[in-house]
Protein backbone atom coordinates (compact mmCIF):
# COMPACT_ATOMS: atom_id res chain seq x y z
CA UNK A 1 0.00 0.00 0.00
CA UNK A 2 1.12 3.29 -0.95
CA UNK A 3 2.21 5.82 2.40
CA UNK A 4 -0.10 8.55 2.34
CA UNK A 5 1.28 11.58 1.45
CA UNK A 6 1.61 13.99 4.51
CA UNK A 7 2.37 17.91 4.60
CA UNK A 8 6.00 17.41 5.21
CA UNK A 9 6.55 15.60 2.57
CA UNK A 10 5.01 18.58 0.03
CA UNK A 11 7.10 21.05 2.40
CA UNK A 12 9.57 18.95 1.17
CA UNK A 13 9.52 18.60 -2.66
CA UNK A 14 7.81 21.89 -2.51
CA UNK A 15 11.09 23.71 -0.67
CA UNK A 16 9.31 25.42 1.46
CA UNK A 17 8.44 25.38 5.30
CA UNK A 18 5.44 23.67 6.55
CA UNK A 19 4.10 26.79 7.73
CA UNK A 20 3.99 28.22 4.09
CA UNK A 21 2.60 24.82 2.66
CA UNK A 22 -0.59 25.06 5.36
CA UNK A 23 -1.16 28.77 4.65
CA UNK A 24 -1.00 28.23 1.09
CA UNK A 25 -3.47 25.10 1.28
CA UNK A 26 -5.70 27.10 3.80
CA UNK A 27 -8.91 28.55 2.81
CA UNK A 28 -8.65 31.04 5.65
CA UNK A 29 -4.98 32.13 5.34
CA UNK A 30 -3.81 31.88 1.63
CA UNK A 31 -3.55 35.39 1.43
CA UNK A 32 -0.47 35.30 3.56
CA UNK A 33 1.13 33.56 0.86
CA UNK A 34 2.62 35.00 -1.87
CA UNK A 35 0.24 34.20 -5.20
CA UNK A 36 3.09 32.53 -7.27
CA UNK A 37 4.56 30.71 -4.12
CA UNK A 38 0.73 29.89 -3.65
CA UNK A 39 0.64 28.52 -7.05
CA UNK A 40 3.61 26.34 -6.52
CA UNK A 41 2.82 24.80 -3.54
CA UNK A 42 -0.74 23.64 -4.02
CA UNK A 43 0.90 21.97 -7.99
CA UNK A 44 2.65 20.11 -5.82
CA UNK A 45 0.38 19.30 -3.36
CA UNK A 46 -1.97 18.21 -6.32
CA UNK A 47 1.16 15.97 -8.05
CA UNK A 48 2.14 14.50 -5.16
CA UNK A 49 -1.53 13.28 -4.21
CA UNK A 50 -2.00 15.33 -0.80
CA UNK A 51 -4.88 15.80 0.56
CA UNK A 52 -5.75 18.32 3.69
CA UNK A 53 -6.79 16.38 7.06
CA UNK A 54 -10.43 18.15 7.43
CA UNK A 55 -11.01 15.91 10.62
CA UNK A 56 -7.87 17.71 12.13
CA UNK A 57 -8.42 20.82 10.90
CA UNK A 58 -12.51 21.45 11.68
CA UNK A 59 -11.64 19.95 15.12
CA UNK A 60 -8.92 23.04 15.58
CA UNK A 61 -11.55 25.63 13.57
CA UNK A 62 -14.40 23.72 15.35
CA UNK A 63 -16.22 23.44 11.81
CA UNK A 64 -17.50 20.03 10.26
CA UNK A 65 -17.07 21.11 6.68
CA UNK A 66 -20.23 19.71 6.11
CA UNK A 67 -23.42 22.30 4.48
CA UNK A 68 -26.90 21.06 4.26
CA UNK A 69 -28.84 21.92 1.05
CA UNK A 70 -32.67 21.96 2.11
CA UNK A 71 -35.37 21.63 -0.40
CA UNK A 72 -39.03 21.28 -0.97
CA UNK A 73 -39.17 19.81 -4.13
CA UNK A 74 -35.98 20.31 -5.90
CA UNK A 75 -34.27 16.84 -6.08
CA UNK A 76 -37.48 16.07 -7.79
CA UNK A 77 -37.91 18.62 -10.56
CA UNK A 78 -36.24 18.65 -13.63
CA UNK A 79 -34.11 21.41 -12.98
CA UNK A 80 -32.88 19.49 -9.75
CA UNK A 81 -29.70 18.28 -11.54
CA UNK A 82 -28.16 21.73 -12.65
CA UNK A 83 -29.13 23.20 -9.33
CA UNK A 84 -27.52 20.31 -7.06
CA UNK A 85 -24.63 20.25 -9.61
CA UNK A 86 -23.91 24.02 -9.02
CA UNK A 87 -23.87 23.70 -5.22
CA UNK A 88 -21.67 20.69 -4.94
CA UNK A 89 -18.97 22.04 -7.22
CA UNK A 90 -19.01 25.29 -5.44
CA UNK A 91 -18.40 23.69 -2.13
CA UNK A 92 -16.02 20.51 -4.08
CA UNK A 93 -13.78 23.53 -5.13
CA UNK A 94 -13.13 24.93 -1.31
CA UNK A 95 -13.15 21.64 0.35
CA UNK A 96 -16.95 21.36 1.57
CA UNK A 97 -19.52 18.98 0.78
CA UNK A 98 -23.01 19.41 0.58
CA UNK A 99 -25.62 16.65 2.79
CA UNK A 100 -28.91 17.63 0.02
CA UNK A 101 -32.76 16.06 1.97
CA UNK A 102 -35.86 16.93 0.32
CA UNK A 103 -38.81 17.62 2.21
CA UNK A 104 -41.58 16.72 -0.37
CA UNK A 105 -43.01 19.73 0.37
CA UNK A 106 -43.78 18.44 3.89
CA UNK A 107 -42.97 20.84 6.35
CA UNK A 108 -43.18 18.32 9.52
CA UNK A 109 -40.47 16.53 7.58
CA UNK A 110 -38.74 20.02 6.46
CA UNK A 111 -38.25 20.70 10.40
CA UNK A 112 -36.79 17.08 11.20
CA UNK A 113 -34.17 17.30 8.39
CA UNK A 114 -33.37 20.70 9.78
CA UNK A 115 -32.58 19.49 13.01
CA UNK A 116 -30.74 16.25 11.89
CA UNK A 117 -28.26 18.51 9.86
CA UNK A 118 -27.77 20.44 13.15
CA UNK A 119 -27.12 17.11 14.84
CA UNK A 120 -24.40 16.36 12.41
CA UNK A 121 -22.89 20.08 12.75
CA UNK A 122 -22.99 21.00 9.24
CA UNK A 123 -21.88 24.54 9.26
CA UNK A 124 -24.25 26.67 7.49
CA UNK A 125 -27.35 25.79 5.11
CA UNK A 126 -28.53 26.60 1.81
CA UNK A 127 -32.34 26.31 1.58
CA UNK A 128 -33.97 25.97 -1.49
CA UNK A 129 -37.34 26.05 -3.40
CA UNK A 130 -38.33 24.47 -6.32
CA UNK A 131 -39.48 27.97 -7.94
CA UNK A 132 -38.94 31.45 -6.86
CA UNK A 133 -41.15 32.60 -4.34
CA UNK A 134 -40.91 34.20 -0.83
CA UNK A 135 -40.95 33.31 2.57
CA UNK A 136 -40.00 33.46 6.40
CA UNK A 137 -36.88 31.57 7.08
CA UNK A 138 -38.20 28.75 9.30
CA UNK A 139 -37.40 28.40 13.09
CA UNK A 140 -35.10 25.80 12.87
CA UNK A 141 -32.56 27.24 10.56
CA UNK A 142 -32.63 30.37 12.32
CA UNK A 143 -29.06 30.68 14.12
CA UNK A 144 -26.66 29.07 11.40
CA UNK A 145 -24.93 30.83 8.83
CA UNK A 146 -28.39 30.40 5.91
CA UNK A 147 -28.50 31.67 2.20
CA UNK A 148 -31.86 31.52 -0.05
CA UNK A 149 -32.03 29.57 -2.97
CA UNK A 150 -34.70 30.55 -5.62
CA UNK A 151 -36.44 32.23 -2.83
CA UNK A 152 -36.42 35.98 -0.72
CA UNK A 153 -36.32 36.71 2.64
CA UNK A 154 -39.47 38.62 3.94
CA UNK A 155 -37.46 40.23 6.94
CA UNK A 156 -34.39 40.78 4.64
CA UNK A 157 -32.35 39.15 7.50
CA UNK A 158 -30.82 36.65 5.08
CA UNK A 159 -28.62 36.69 1.60
CA UNK A 160 -30.66 35.08 -1.41
CA UNK A 161 -30.29 34.20 -4.97
CA UNK A 162 -33.35 33.81 -7.53
CA UNK A 163 -33.71 34.65 -11.18
CA UNK A 164 -34.53 38.56 -12.58
CA UNK A 165 -38.28 37.90 -13.55
CA UNK A 166 -38.64 40.68 -14.99
CA UNK A 167 -35.46 41.23 -17.09
CA UNK A 168 -36.26 37.18 -18.24
CA UNK A 169 -39.67 38.42 -19.30
CA UNK A 170 -38.46 41.68 -21.48
CA UNK A 171 -35.62 39.32 -23.19
CA UNK A 172 -38.58 37.00 -24.02
CA UNK A 173 -40.94 39.99 -25.27
CA UNK A 174 -38.22 41.77 -27.46
CA UNK A 175 -37.16 38.82 -28.71
CA UNK A 176 -40.57 38.91 -30.71
CA UNK A 177 -40.57 42.61 -30.80
CA UNK A 178 -37.52 42.63 -32.78
CA UNK A 179 -38.73 40.19 -35.53
CA UNK A 180 -41.68 42.77 -36.11
CA UNK A 181 -44.19 41.70 -33.94
CA UNK A 182 -46.83 44.56 -32.65
CA UNK A 183 -49.31 42.19 -31.38
CA UNK A 184 -47.95 39.46 -28.76
CA UNK A 185 -50.33 37.70 -26.20
CA UNK A 186 -49.30 36.75 -22.87
CA UNK A 187 -49.94 33.38 -21.20
CA UNK A 188 -49.35 34.01 -17.59
CA UNK A 189 -49.84 31.69 -15.08
CA UNK A 190 -52.73 31.58 -12.64
CA UNK A 191 -50.75 31.47 -8.88
CA UNK A 192 -49.67 34.29 -6.81
CA UNK A 193 -46.26 34.21 -6.86
CA UNK A 194 -43.01 36.43 -7.52
CA UNK A 195 -42.51 35.20 -11.35
CA UNK A 196 -46.24 36.04 -12.11
CA UNK A 197 -46.17 39.76 -11.49
CA UNK A 198 -42.58 40.03 -12.10
CA UNK A 199 -43.19 38.61 -15.97
CA UNK A 200 -46.32 40.64 -16.13
CA UNK A 201 -43.74 43.76 -15.81
CA UNK A 202 -41.33 42.34 -17.91
CA UNK A 203 -44.32 41.86 -20.53
CA UNK A 204 -45.48 45.35 -20.13
CA UNK A 205 -41.96 47.14 -19.54
CA UNK A 206 -40.90 45.55 -23.04
CA UNK A 207 -44.15 46.62 -24.99
CA UNK A 208 -43.93 49.93 -23.45
CA UNK A 209 -40.09 50.37 -24.53
CA UNK A 210 -40.97 49.91 -28.33
CA UNK A 211 -44.34 52.31 -27.85
CA UNK A 212 -46.86 49.67 -28.07
CA UNK A 213 -50.19 50.27 -25.44
CA UNK A 214 -50.61 47.39 -23.04
CA UNK A 215 -53.74 45.69 -23.90
CA UNK A 216 -55.33 43.48 -20.96
CA UNK A 217 -57.24 40.67 -23.58
CA UNK A 218 -53.88 40.14 -24.53
CA UNK A 219 -53.15 38.95 -21.68
CA UNK A 220 -54.52 35.61 -19.97
CA UNK A 221 -53.90 33.51 -16.67
CA UNK A 222 -53.91 29.55 -17.12
CA UNK A 223 -52.42 26.42 -14.90
CA UNK A 224 -48.94 26.15 -15.72
CA UNK A 225 -49.15 23.29 -17.32
CA UNK A 226 -49.41 21.63 -21.14
CA UNK A 227 -53.33 22.01 -20.86
CA UNK A 228 -53.13 25.50 -19.42
CA UNK A 229 -51.22 26.87 -22.74
CA UNK A 230 -53.31 25.11 -24.93
CA UNK A 231 -56.15 26.64 -23.26
CA UNK A 232 -55.13 30.07 -22.89
CA UNK A 233 -53.07 29.64 -26.84
CA UNK A 234 -56.69 28.83 -28.33
CA UNK A 235 -58.66 32.05 -26.08
CA UNK A 236 -56.24 34.63 -27.83
CA UNK A 237 -55.86 33.04 -31.64
CA UNK A 238 -59.69 33.16 -31.78
CA UNK A 239 -59.99 36.99 -30.93
CA UNK A 240 -61.39 38.63 -33.34
CA UNK A 241 -58.05 40.26 -34.08
CA UNK A 242 -55.33 37.86 -32.34
CA UNK A 243 -51.94 38.29 -31.95
CA UNK A 244 -48.87 36.92 -34.19
CA UNK A 245 -46.95 36.80 -31.26
CA UNK A 246 -47.23 34.41 -28.11
CA UNK A 247 -44.69 34.94 -24.99
CA UNK A 248 -45.75 31.90 -22.66
CA UNK A 249 -45.04 31.62 -18.96
CA UNK A 250 -43.33 28.40 -19.07
CA UNK A 251 -42.19 25.97 -21.64
CA UNK A 252 -45.02 23.36 -20.80
CA UNK A 253 -47.39 26.31 -21.63
CA UNK A 254 -45.42 26.63 -24.86
CA UNK A 255 -46.49 23.21 -25.62
CA UNK A 256 -49.90 23.28 -25.22
CA UNK A 257 -49.65 26.59 -27.71
CA UNK A 258 -48.19 24.16 -30.55
CA UNK A 259 -50.71 22.01 -30.17
CA UNK A 260 -53.68 25.22 -30.35
CA UNK A 261 -52.16 26.41 -33.09
CA UNK A 262 -51.64 23.38 -35.37
CA UNK A 263 -55.43 22.79 -33.59
CA UNK A 264 -56.18 25.95 -35.58
CA UNK A 265 -54.13 25.21 -38.59
CA UNK A 266 -51.24 27.46 -38.34
CA UNK A 267 -48.11 26.99 -38.65
CA UNK A 268 -44.97 27.73 -36.33
CA UNK A 269 -43.22 30.29 -36.93
CA UNK A 270 -44.67 31.19 -40.29
CA UNK A 271 -48.34 31.95 -38.80
CA UNK A 272 -47.48 31.98 -34.99
CA UNK A 273 -44.21 32.71 -33.53
CA UNK A 274 -43.52 31.64 -29.74
CA UNK A 275 -41.25 32.43 -26.93
CA UNK A 276 -41.26 31.11 -23.06
CA UNK A 277 -39.30 30.85 -20.05
CA UNK A 278 -37.34 27.50 -18.48
CA UNK A 279 -35.22 26.19 -21.44
CA UNK A 280 -36.67 22.92 -19.95
CA UNK A 281 -34.87 20.67 -23.32
CA UNK A 282 -37.27 17.52 -23.25
CA UNK A 283 -39.47 20.64 -24.31
CA UNK A 284 -37.52 23.11 -25.42
CA UNK A 285 -35.72 20.91 -27.77
CA UNK A 286 -38.55 18.25 -28.54
CA UNK A 287 -40.75 20.64 -30.42
CA UNK A 288 -40.57 20.95 -34.03
CA UNK A 289 -39.15 24.07 -34.57
CA UNK A 290 -37.54 23.92 -31.34
CA UNK A 291 -38.93 26.76 -28.79
CA UNK A 292 -36.86 29.76 -28.63
CA UNK A 293 -36.72 30.40 -24.52
CA UNK A 294 -35.39 32.25 -21.84
CA UNK A 295 -33.22 29.66 -19.74
CA UNK A 296 -33.59 29.97 -16.18
CA UNK A 297 -29.72 30.02 -14.64
CA UNK A 298 -30.33 27.18 -12.38
CA UNK A 299 -26.57 25.90 -12.34
CA UNK A 300 -25.21 29.41 -11.82
CA UNK A 301 -27.73 30.05 -8.97
CA UNK A 302 -26.71 26.63 -7.12
CA UNK A 303 -23.30 27.89 -7.18
CA UNK A 304 -23.23 31.12 -6.07
CA UNK A 305 -25.79 30.03 -3.01
CA UNK A 306 -23.08 28.11 -1.91
CA UNK A 307 -20.06 30.29 -2.60
CA UNK A 308 -21.65 33.29 -0.59
CA UNK A 309 -22.47 31.10 2.15
CA UNK A 310 -18.95 29.89 2.41
CA UNK A 311 -17.93 33.58 2.19
CA UNK A 312 -20.59 34.55 5.63
CA UNK A 313 -19.07 31.27 7.57
CA UNK A 314 -15.61 32.32 6.21
CA UNK A 315 -16.13 35.61 7.55
CA UNK A 316 -19.31 36.30 9.83
CA UNK A 317 -19.61 39.97 9.12
CA UNK A 318 -20.69 39.48 5.51
CA UNK A 319 -23.72 38.18 7.20
CA UNK A 320 -24.85 41.28 8.99
CA UNK A 321 -25.11 43.24 5.13
CA UNK A 322 -27.22 40.43 3.18
CA UNK A 323 -27.19 40.38 -0.28
CA UNK A 324 -29.77 40.07 -2.62
CA UNK A 325 -29.02 38.73 -6.15
CA UNK A 326 -31.34 38.41 -9.41
CA UNK A 327 -29.98 36.43 -11.83
CA UNK A 328 -30.00 37.35 -15.67
CA UNK A 329 -31.64 34.87 -17.85
CA UNK A 330 -30.20 34.37 -21.22
CA UNK A 331 -32.15 33.81 -24.63
CA UNK A 332 -31.62 30.36 -26.41
CA UNK A 333 -33.01 30.98 -29.50
CA UNK A 334 -34.18 28.06 -32.07
CA UNK A 335 -36.64 27.76 -34.74
CA UNK A 336 -40.16 28.85 -32.90
CA UNK A 337 -39.96 33.18 -33.86
CA UNK A 338 -39.73 34.83 -37.47
CA UNK A 339 -41.32 38.08 -38.62
CA UNK A 340 -45.35 38.16 -38.83
CA UNK A 341 -47.56 37.66 -41.89
CA UNK A 342 -49.10 40.85 -43.06
CA UNK A 343 -52.56 39.24 -41.53
CA UNK A 344 -53.56 36.23 -39.83
CA UNK A 345 -54.92 33.45 -42.49
CA UNK A 346 -58.53 33.47 -42.56
CA UNK A 347 -60.51 29.83 -41.33
CA UNK A 348 -60.45 29.14 -45.39
CA UNK A 349 -56.92 29.93 -46.14
CA UNK A 350 -55.19 27.41 -42.91
CA UNK A 351 -53.71 24.65 -43.79
CA UNK A 352 -55.19 21.11 -43.52
CA UNK A 353 -53.89 20.18 -39.62
CA UNK A 354 -53.37 16.30 -40.56
CA UNK A 355 -50.68 17.79 -43.31
CA UNK A 356 -48.96 20.16 -41.08
CA UNK A 357 -45.89 19.19 -39.49
CA UNK A 358 -44.08 22.75 -38.15
CA UNK A 359 -46.26 22.64 -34.79
CA UNK A 360 -45.44 18.98 -34.10
CA UNK A 361 -43.98 17.50 -30.30
CA UNK A 362 -41.52 14.70 -29.33
CA UNK A 363 -43.32 12.75 -27.48
CA UNK A 364 -44.44 14.21 -24.19
CA UNK A 365 -44.04 11.88 -20.97
CA UNK A 366 -42.84 13.51 -18.15
CA UNK A 367 -42.89 17.23 -19.94
CA UNK A 368 -45.73 18.17 -17.95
Amino acid sequence: MMAKVGIRDVSKAAGVSVTTVSHALSDAHQSRVNPETRRHVQEVAARLGYAPNRLASGLRNQRSYLLGLVSDQIASTPFAGEMILGAQDAAYERGWLVMLVDSGGNPDLEERQVSTLLQHQVDGIVYAKMYHQQLTVPGGARGIPLVLLDAEDLDAKVSSVAPDEVLAARTAVKELLDAGHRRIGFINQNNEIPATSGRLEGYRSALAEAGIEYDADLVTYEVPDVSGGRDGALKLLRLPEPPTGLFCFRDPQALGAYEAAQSLGLGIPEDVSVTSVDDFEIISEGLWPGLTTVALPHYEMGRWAVSRLLDEIEDPEKARTPERLLFECPIVRRGSVAPPRASMPRDSDRKDPSRMNSATAAPTEGAA
